[in-house]
């Protein structure tokens, strides 16, 4: 139907680190699979009903095509320095704008996966795509932000994301602060330093933090235990500390990224991260979508703490 479709484990996180590391690795040229990856997304973005996108209407079809247009926009939107977004863009975030809910609980949201799996597929992480659609909101012009129609549609976004926040895992919060930093109306002042305060409090003696201080989440009686501070929780948190501003010198972050730089395999330089629902194979497909997400994080974690200037390679 146009190309390779994105994961929230994979495809999304590697398209967010892949620009960033290739800069700091002096790589002018994105690799195939990104190429691969953006040209389905610029392949599908005149598809705007299920039976286009996925070719049926299940029941979790309409949920593909909002999770297809939130990536779309927030992967195509990459041009702020333009007064109009490209064509391409500006159609993936009209879409975007389109298929937004207008009524019910999840009014100013969008459908979203929910297939029962921790942390990006369920009932909850609707909210998760919301914040990734304030994300893409805030890469856009102001041009294009400051149309009447798309005014009235952010002000729904935001609504919701306020309305929704207080009953929601600390993981979609932190999408929360993270989206802030590109579309600041998001979230007062105050809101987010009670979020920076939150994170600060979960924080593990170690350093890190483990996935039940960035819950709650639901209890996966078939998911392997994860004692501890863990590589996914620990990278995606430092992450957006830093890209909500904590500062480098801070000692909490430092333990926070001296807990990353010890816990990379240095023979295959990924970090290890176990599904969250269930044990699979080992080496098998599913076995690796926790340790994909965790990996990407950390190397923007890890990319935002480095030299001066470095920082800049997180940004969009």
């Amino acid at each position: 139907m146009g190309g390779p479709c994105l994961s929230c484990h994979t495809g999304v996180p590697y398209l967010l680190v892949r620009p960033a590391l290739r800069r700091a690795m002096g790589d002018g040229k994105p690799t195939v699979y990104e190429q691969a990856l953006l040209d389905g997304l610029r392949a599908r973005v005149d598809k705007v009903t299920p039976q286009q996108l996925s070719g049926n209407d299940a029941p979790h079809a309409s949920e593909a095509l909002g999770v297809e247009a939130i990536f779309a926009a927030l992967f195509l939107a990459e041009n702020p320095g333009d007064a109009t977004p490209p064509a391409e863009a500006q159609k993936a975030l009209d879409r975007m704008w389109a298929l937004q809910l207008r009524e019910g609980p999840g009014r100013g949201a969008w459908a979203w996966n929910s297939y029962d799996l921790d942390p990006w597929e369920m009932p909850e992480s609707t909210f998760y795509g919301a914040a990734l659609a304030a994300l893409a909101t805030g890469i856009a012009p102001p041009e294009y932000r400051n149309r009447p129609d798309v005014r009235e549609r952010i002000a729904e976004l935001i609504a919701y994301l306020q309305r929704d926040s207080p009953k929601q895992p600390l993981h979609n919060r932190l999408a929360l602060l993270w989206a802030s930093t590109r579309l600041p109306d998001v979230l007062s002042a105050s809101m987010r330093r009670v979020i920076i305060d939150e994170v600060w409090q979960r924080q593990q003696p170690d350093g890190g933090w483990n996935l039940e201080s960035l819950g709650p989440w639901k209890k996966r009686a078939q998911a392997s235990p994860s004692p501890g501070s863990n590589s996914y929780g620990t990278a995606f948190t430092a992450f957006v500390l830093q890209t909500a501003g904590v500062v480098r010198s801070d000692s909490r972050l430092i333990r926070a990224l001296d807990w990353l730089k010890s816990h990379q395999d240095h023979q295959f330089g990924y970090w290890a991260a176990e599904s969250m629902n269930k044990r699979y194979e080992t080496g098998s497909m599913p076995s690796l979508f926790m340790r994909d997400a965790a990996t990407a994080f950390a190397t923007f974690a890890l990319l935002a703490a480095g030299e001066p200037g470095q920082s800049d390679y997180v940004k969009w």
